[in-house]
């Protein structure tokens, strides 16, 4: 059966391939051009952030700020398994060691009610993850982080344009990562973003971005050439990239706006099947702002979940799971850490389908996936 309804695609809203025209013909395609000053400068204003740093993806965003936090062999990080490897990785480049904590049944967000006993003398930082837009109990966290000297850097990849208790998601901790890959909200295909909330780690964020050398200086005539003062990589996202991503940014209330019509429609015509148990959908607590960037479904079991994908996939809808939880991961076998019980880690990762979400998704389409589902299980009554 050929897919009509694919789980995502990209979109074009506003002046996206003219701004990208610009950059060619101004002849600076490469990283930190004025695409790149007018897309951070529009996010700073906009969040309130102190300051935001385009990198090249999420993952650079986060190893970046692994770097910030000073992280060496022999330290600890709690964050959830239930994230994508990147999160993961920024602490194991470091050479030190994941330690993963079980998530929330409500939410699938890190349980903060975990996390204190999880710290020892080792553990340097906390890593939240916002999962499906919706934002970690960050005071508690914060509170946290503050009793144990720990740094926390939220992993807002799903969470751009969201907030918690009226406030960005991102500008909470000591530093933040933003994902623009094809599947957020907001997107240039690949690239991603530092935020900077301690003003203490702004001067060396711009070295190490800049492969370790004090090129931002230098371009703002601080000094007079720039050469190699820190360690670093190739973190700059380009600039024809920043001009395709400003373009998205200029229409982030008319982008979340779609998105949480599709959102909406979606929960209406699934609420019977939520309302027999037979589903469960996203749950947003009241001081919680979503920027609805998944919809989720939790089936009954591996089994169910794994039918109504092929059932969709039959009906030519591209329905998928998540994350596989990185604790049971071949790798993270391979470190040898402590054999982590995580039952609702486990349980949501087994039973969670997502379905096609994405700017463009018609209310025709919308109805046909939610039929589908409905239709997946009118003719399974034992199910």
């Amino acid at each position: 059966m050929k897919i009509h309804i694919p789980f995502n695609k990209p979109c074009i809203v506003g002046s996206e391939l003219i701004y990208v025209g610009q950059a060619l013909a101004g002849g600076h395609a490469s990283g930190d051009g004025p695409f790149t000053l007018r897309a951070q400068k529009l996010m700073e204003e906009h969040f309130g952030a102190r300051r935001i740093l385009l990198t090249n993806s999420c993952t650079a965003a986060l190893e970046l700020a692994a770097l910030l936090c000073n992280i060496v062999p022999g330290d600890e990080v709690i964050l959830p398994s239930y994230t994508f490897v990147s999160t993961a990785n920024a602490v194991v480049l470091r050479g030190a060691t994941p330690v993963f904590v079980d998530i929330r049944p409500d939410t699938l967000n890190i349980d903060e009610r975990l996390i204190e006993a999880a710290i020892t003398p080792r553990t340097r930082a906390i890593f939240p993850v916002h999962y499906a837009g919706v934002g970690c109990e960050m005071d508690e966290i914060m509170a946290i982080a503050r009793r144990h000297n720990l740094l926390v850097v939220e992993d807002a990849a799903q969470g751009v344009f969201a907030k918690y208790k009226g406030q960005w998601l991102g500008t909470i901790g000591q530093m933040s990562c933003y994902s623009f890959h094809e599947t957020k909200n907001f997107s240039c295909g690949e690239g991603g973003a530092l935020t900077i909330n301690d003003p203490a780690l702004e001067k060396r964020a711009e070295i190490l971005r800049e492969k370790g050398t004090n090129r931002s200086q230098f371009v703002r005539g601080q000094v007079d050439k720039y050469t190699w003062v820190d360690i670093g990589s190739s973190y700059v996202l380009s600039d024809m990239l920043a001009a395709f991503l400003l373009g998205q940014l200029e229409n982030m209330e008319k982008i979340t706006a779609r998105r949480r019509e599709i959102y909406l429609r979606y929960s209406s015509m699934l609420a019977p099947l939520v309302e027999s148990g037979l589903i469960r959908t996203p749950f947003t607590p009241q001081h919680c702002t979503t920027n609805y960037h998944m919809f989720y479904l939790l089936a009954a079991d591996l089994a169910k979940r794994n039918a109504l994908i092929e059932h969709l996939r039959q009906a030519g809808i591209l329905a998928v799971f998540h994350y596989v939880p990185l604790h049971s991961s071949p790798y993270a076998k391979s470190l040898g850490l402590p054999q982590s019980d995580l039952p609702v880690t486990d349980d949501a990762s087994s039973r969670l389908l997502r379905l096609p979400m994405y700017y463009d998704l018609s209310d025709r389409e919308v109805a046909e996936v939610a039929e589908a589902v409905l239709d997946f299980y009118k003719n399974r009554k034992t199910l």
